[in-house]
């Protein structure tokens, strides 16, 4: 009998463990891409350090620990849509998060429809029919953010005003969406000039510009290249208003710009003026709280608007994870991850407080939207 014992506890401590290594959850793989260099790195940065905020914050979700994989697509959307290829296939990633730009962020949503594979992006995207199928984005809409500056022209009584933007996906939404918001608003459109991210000069298209004599420029671009326009402008001695997008609100757009952005105003989220909203606002306590995170983790404090959208990126799958069935690193876990993430409802975050449908991939109402003014290189909320 003893004999027997001897051989019976080793296999009664076999299934034990095996029972114990079933009981442990499957970790959850998080794929992240992000422009770390080039000429879009001013936003791609920013948008790691928030993701990695809040993965510290929340290392597990769900019972699951949380493994961040990030890759730098380098500001590339040919690259951008091979990382994300490359975290579906290879990595057997359970969900993208990125990238930094508009036309890198196309090229992973292509690749997460073509392989199902939830993507919730940072950045504003626009795609038609089923290619939106996978894919959703914590960014304001740039029609919503356009809007409420082009309310801000009509109150200051603006008629005409000039656009100049990148000569890409990023500057056709900035431009539709303002010829869509000025024609409602009485306001005429004069000029539609473009520029590529990596152009050092913009000196020809503002000259153009000024010959119009525009009440207004508006700028559809973002990051430190979004800074030329204004430049140029300043030493054109350009007189009238100035705006932007929500692209431009980083340290170095502020640091390039100097002088000339003066008085420019733009669209942001409500994470950059937090202690400036009421008190029984919601989004202020989780615009608190990211701040709080973003210290811990970076050893100080956010100078961006971007950072807090990967940090609502997260927020957004652990909201979503909680509720998604089956194990991860299945397609059948992909799916219900996805259904789940479409279904959110009053999910509030730093930059708004979201809700999705399968017709609308944008979370974002008009919560999301404050207008600010840059005064002695500070970003001031525009009552």
């Amino acid at each position: 009998m003893a004999s027997r014992s001897r051989v019976l506890r080793p296999l009664a401590l076999l299934a034990a463990s095996a029972f114990a290594v079933g009981a442990f959850a499957a970790d959850l793989k998080v794929g992240v891409i992000s422009s770390l260099s080039g000429p879009v790195s001013a936003l791609g940065i920013p948008y790691e350090k928030g993701i990695r905020a809040a993965h510290a914050q929340m290392p597990t979700i769900g019972g699951r620990k949380v493994e961040l994989i990030v890759l730098d697509d380098a500001s590339d959307p040919t690259t951008a849509g091979r990382n994300a290829r490359k975290l579906a296939t290879e990595d057997k990633v359970d969900v993208l998060i990125g990238t930094s730009g508009v036309p890198g962020a196309m090229a992973i949503a292509a690749v997460a429809r073509e392989l199902n594979v939830p993507l919730i992006s940072p950045t504003p995207v626009s795609l038609p029919g089923a290619e939106n199928g996978w894919t959703v984005s914590v960014s304001q809409p740039f029609e919503l953010m356009v809007a409420a500056v082009v309310d801000k022209m009509k109150a200051a009584g603006v008629k005409t005003v000039a656009f100049i933007g990148f000569s890409d996906a990023l500057g056709d939404l900035a431009y539709d969406s303002l010829v869509k918001s000025a024609g409602e608003a009485g306001i005429k459109v004069v000029a539609n000039e473009r520029y590529a991210r990596t152009d050092s000069s913009v000196a020809g298209q503002v000259l153009k510009i000024v010959a119009q004599r525009p009440d207004a420029v508006f700028a559809g671009n973002s990051g430190t290249p979004g800074a030329l326009p204004y430049l140029a402008l300043a030493e054109r001695n350009y007189k009238g208003r100035i705006y932007g997008t929500h692209g431009l609100i980083n340290a170095d757009f502020v640091r390039v710009g100097g002088k000339s952005i003066e008085g420019l105003e733009v669209p942001s989220g409500p994470v950059l003026v937090a202690e400036q909203l009421p008190a029984d606002n919601p989004i202020r306590k989780v615009s608190m709280d990211f701040r709080a995170a973003y210290q811990k983790a970076n050893g100080a404090p956010p100078v961006d608007a971007f950072s807090s959208y990967t940090y609502d990126a997260y927020l957004l799958l652990a909201n979503a994870a909680a509720r998604a069935k089956g194990e991860p690193g299945t397609p059948a876990y992909r799916q219900s991850l996805k259904d789940a993430i479409v279904a959110t409802r009053e999910l509030v975050g730093t930059h708004g407080i979201y809700n999705f449908t399968p017709d609308s991939r944008y979370g974002s109402d008009k919560r999301a939207v404050v207008i600010v003014r840059m005064e002695k290189g500070q970003w001031k909320l525009v009552p």
